[in-house]
């Protein structure tokens, strides 16, 4: 090899490794999941008790309708005032149909259900006995939310401690679910919304909910609004299994004699169809 050849090939190889050196370090994915060691189970100790079952302060939220009604546009405050009216004519329009989760953040707004907490390492996971389909998962493991994620009902919510305060944030919510004020008033989100919560224990058995609430489709500016629940801590109270669809059946044997449901015949409004 010549000495010309021989010394751009060193240069070369030189520029590869100045390059390789200055190209940024793949940042390591983070561990989704991953199996719990003696210290994680330790370290839930450490966190605010907030076992027991929760019910929501519904005559709180009944107010907060005349005290701190959302900044809604021009548009979505027509919605709203439309849907007051019917609920004070005694035709409230019926939100939640088809035995759909309330979603967020209606359920966080307007439930009237009880709720329980859990928690387990890298995650506090919410249950409510509305109906089967009302879970939150919230992970508290660092994972950041997905770079491309599929909007559900509930979102897609992480969260930090900060103290005995824990601290989400939710995005990729489907624009179909409502920022509800009751549950005859509300307005679909229409897409990029994203709400932030803080929840903490206002008192030994209050919790209060802190949300921010962001919709550019439907809200001129963020809301900000508290929601409170008290636990019911003589414990004598359980969440229990609470299936919408089965108000839609009743039990009934087929020929065989096993026993079934049978479908209910409704009309369109949602109310049974006296029988034939």
């Amino acid at each position: 090899m010549n000495k010309l050849l021989s010394t751009v090939l060193v240069g070369c190889l030189a520029l590869t490794g100045i390059e390789a050196l200055a190209q940024p370090a793949a940042k390591p994915k983070p561990v989704i999941n991953p199996p719990p060691v003696a210290k994680d189970w330790a370290d839930l100790a450490k966190l605010p008790d907030w076992s027991g079952v929760w019910n929501p302060k519904i005559t709180d939220q009944d107010a907060q309708i005349k005290t701190n009604m959302p900044p809604w546009t021009l548009p979505a405050a027509e919605y709203i005032k439309f849907q007051l009216a019917e609920e004070r004519a005694g035709r409230p329009p019926p939100l939640f149909t088809n035995c759909l989760p309330e979603a967020m953040p209606a359920w966080m707004l307007v439930t009237h259900n009880s709720m329980e907490l859990l928690f387990t390492p890298g995650r506090v996971t919410m249950l409510g006995e509305s109906d089967g389909a009302r879970l939150r998962r919230i992970y508290t493991d660092g994972r950041p939310h997905p770079e491309d994620p599929d909007p559900t009902f509930h979102g897609h919510s992480i969260g930090h401690w900060e103290g005995e305060t824990l601290v989400i944030d939710t995005v990729a919510i489907l624009p179909q679910t409502l920022i509800a004020i009751s549950e005859a008033a509300g307005q679909p989100n229409n897409g990029d919304m994203q709400i932030k919560e803080r929840i903490y224990l206002k008192e030994k058995d209050i919790m209060h909910v802190e949300l921010e609430i962001t919709a550019p489709k439907v809200l001129t500016k963020t809301w900000k609004t508290t929601r409170i629940f008290f636990r019911q801590r003589a414990r004598l109270y359980d969440i229990v299994e609470g299936v919408c669809q089965e108000g839609y059946f009743r039990p009934d044997k087929d020929k065989h004699g096993n026993d079934i449901f049978v479908a209910i015949p409704h009309a369109v409004g949602g109310n049974r169809e006296p029988p034939k």
